[in-house]
């Protein structure tokens, strides 16, 4: 049948309406059974997961109700669990305590006792959560005094295990707590293993090691066993500008610490002998090339390093009996060659 143009555009505009329509209500009724299949599916429980533990503890708090999940955490860990159900509870108690703080605050010393307690388990996974845990609690004040009754034990376990991860657990514990003094001798005992740590290659551990030894080098009857540990030939390598800018700076102020505790007057006032790979000889002795490495990082990109450095070279050329008076400082001995 022969048929004008316009004929044709006409049955051709009509044959795609009704494919359009037809689209339109495949469309549609998918759009229904979707919406449908969405309202009749119930979400499944999942009161196994973190997530959602979280967040359903979160909302409960925040309308003022006592989720109870953190108390049913804790009476979980005093039930028989193998190593891995272990080492998930305590993870999880460790998110609750940072999330849930009323709930936190609710919890008891025997609480805090029985997270301890894991420390003793055989498995480095579940001490890792453990010291988690402890450290997440350590944020609580009332908490502080039980949780120190720990700290030999962290100690031993840092210094006996060569796990970079506990190293790192135990030590952010330790510089979260004050540590008492009956706790001095284990600390000299464990010192070498927070050298080794400070000289490793895992660059969260040594800012943490730096951390608590730059503490421990304001206590005047630890400061000799501090600067006679002993050290690596390349212990100055630490200096080098190309190190992360984070370590950097806290080998600068663990530096700065110990140059100026042995200049306080009554530290120098006793005559101290130093084995010649000792930290006091790397740092401070005739042979040292540390000021090469200090005027090297007065010009580093990153300011806090830039200030960092100038403190511990002005700790180096004053005295502490000088700074202290604020007179013009210009010592007997300069570590500076002339001109520096």
């Amino acid at each position: 049948m022969n048929r004008s143009l316009p004929q044709c555009l006409q049955q051709l505009n009509f044959r795609k309406s009704i494919v359009g329509l037809a689209t339109g209500a495949g469309a549609l009724y998918l759009l229904y059974k979707a919406i449908r299949a969405g309202i009749q599916c119930q979400p499944p429980l999942c009161t196994n997961s973190p997530i959602c533990i979280a967040r359903l503890a979160i909302e409960r708090e925040r309308h003022g109700r006592d989720s109870g999940e953190l108390r049913r955490l804790l009476n979980s860990l005093e039930c028989k669990q193998d190593d891995y159900a272990k080492s998930m509870i305590l993870h999880s108690i460790t998110r609750c305590v940072y999330l849930l703080e009323a709930e936190a605050c609710a919890c008891s010393t025997d609480d805090i006792m029985l997270v301890g307690d894991m420390l003793d388990e055989k498995d480095n996974n579940v001490k890792i959560q453990a010291l988690n845990a402890l450290k997440a609690f350590s944020g609580i004040r009332k908490f502080r005094l039980k949780i120190q009754e720990h700290s030999i034990k962290v100690l031993e376990l840092i210094s006996t295990i060569w796990d970079t991860d506990l190293h790192v657990a135990g030590l952010r514990l330790l510089n979260n707590l004050p540590l008492p003094d009956y706790v001095h001798p284990q600390l000299r005992r464990v010192m070498p293993a927070l050298m080794e740590i400070m000289q490793s290659d895992y660059i969260l551990a040594q800012v943490q090691a730096l951390r608590l030894l730059s503490y421990l080098a304001q206590k005047n009857d630890l400061l000799y066993d501090i600067l006679n540990c002993q050290v690596h030939s390349n212990f100055l390598n630490l200096f080098q500008s190309t190190q992360p800018g984070c370590l950097l700076f806290e080998i600068l102020v663990f530096a700065e610490r110990l140059s100026e505790g042995q200049n306080i007057p009554h530290y120098r006032a006793v005559k101290w002998h130093y084995n010649e790979q000792s930290l006091h000889e790397a740092l401070f002795g005739d042979e040292s090339r540390l000021a090469d490495r200090l005027l090297a990082l007065v010009i580093h990109p990153e300011e806090e390093v830039q200030i960092q450095a100038c403190k511990v070279i002005v700790s180096l050329q004053c005295p502490q009996d000088l700074v202290s008076r604020r007179s013009s400082c210009q010592p007997s001995h300069s570590y500076f060659r002339t001109g520096e």
